[in-house]
């Protein structure tokens, strides 16, 4: 049973917008790469985690607190008998294990050895169990899912699954009988109530709203080459058309998210959408789907 299902992080979302509309430097771009890429491994994994038999609570990217310390899980199962923390890494290429070190062997650039992170957040979490007074089997495991990855010199006495074994790890855990009860339950629902909506600990590079593109941008190419013509925003390069009821509220999103601070204003909006809109059609959005706060005359939307 899936109780949290995965979404994309605020980081990825927004790294994705201010990519549309600005020029990132080189190394968030290759931040948004590590992003994006890290997520199509997650979800890839989610697939293959779908079909689970016997009773098993899944809990998917779950941010918890120790103290002041945050950890972040990707994937929980709660079984019968056992607490598996799954850590799901989308690698590819070649990789080397060198004396507690985890480098690319065509770059030789080290990386952060997700062994350390992983034991990391294992005794965050046991910590956090003992808080409240909860006694479970707990095993960690960092999976490697890419099966473009290939890592030399793997130790065999750490929590590591590669590629090649991820199916047989999963038949294994398929095959394991797994009952629950109230007890499971009650951990379940207690750990989703203690999970963080905001990382701490994400960081963006800096913009402002003057350096950005205004527009409203192909969701297919990400072109800024689209008009309105009548009911659909229909892109000038690749073709693709969109609802523009659906367009004006998604420019409406990028705009809160990018934005939080800024209040959001038929006046905004039109300035953020800069393209031949009609003011009433901003409007018609903001009363469908928003709040209207304030006076007549200084209206904005929650």
């Amino acid at each position: 049973m899936l109780l949290k299902k995965r979404s994309e992080s605020k980081e990825l979302v927004v790294m994705r917008y201010l990519n549309t509309r600005m020029e990132l430097p080189a190394g968030d771009k290759f931040q948004l790469a590590n992003l994006e890429k890290g997520y199509k491994g997650e979800i890839k994994f989610d697939r293959m985690t779908e079909n689970l038999s016997e009773e098993r609570y899944i809990i998917d990217d779950i941010l918890l607190q120790v103290s002041n310390s945050y950890f972040q899980i990707d994937k929980l199962i709660i079984s019968g008998g056992l607490i598996h923390l799954l850590d799901v890494k989308y690698h590819e290429g070649d990789f080397y294990w060198e004396s507690d070190k985890f480098y690319s062997l065509k770059s030789g650039k080290e990386y952060k050895n997700p062994v350390i992170q992983l034991k990391r957040s294992e005794t965050l979490f046991r910590q956090l169990l003992q808080n409240l007074k909860l006694n479970y089997l707990v095993q960690a495991s960092v999976v490697f899912n890419n099966p473009e990855f290939t890592l030399y010199q793997a130790p065999m006495d750490q929590p590591i699954i590669l590629p090649t074994q991820v199916n047989r790890f999963l038949k294994e855990l398929n095959d394991t009988p797994s009952k629950l009860d109230e007890n499971h339950k009650i951990l379940a629902q207690k750990l989703l109530s203690l999970h963080h909506d905001k990382n701490p600990y994400t960081t963006l590079p800096e913009y402002d709203y003057e350096q950005l593109e205004k527009g409203m941008h192909c969701r297919g190419c990400g072109s800024f080459n689209t008009a309105i013509k009548k009911r659909h925003l229909v892109c000038g390069k690749c073709g693709s058309s969109e609802n523009v009821e659906q367009a004006i509220y998604q420019q409406i999103e990028e705009f809160k998210i990018l934005f939080p601070e800024r209040k959001v204003t038929a006046e905004s909006i039109y300035d953020w959408c800069n393209i031949d809109l009609n003011k009433r059609r901003i409007t018609r959005v903001l009363k469908k789907f928003y709040t209207a706060t304030g006076t007549t005359s200084d209206t904005y939307y929650k």
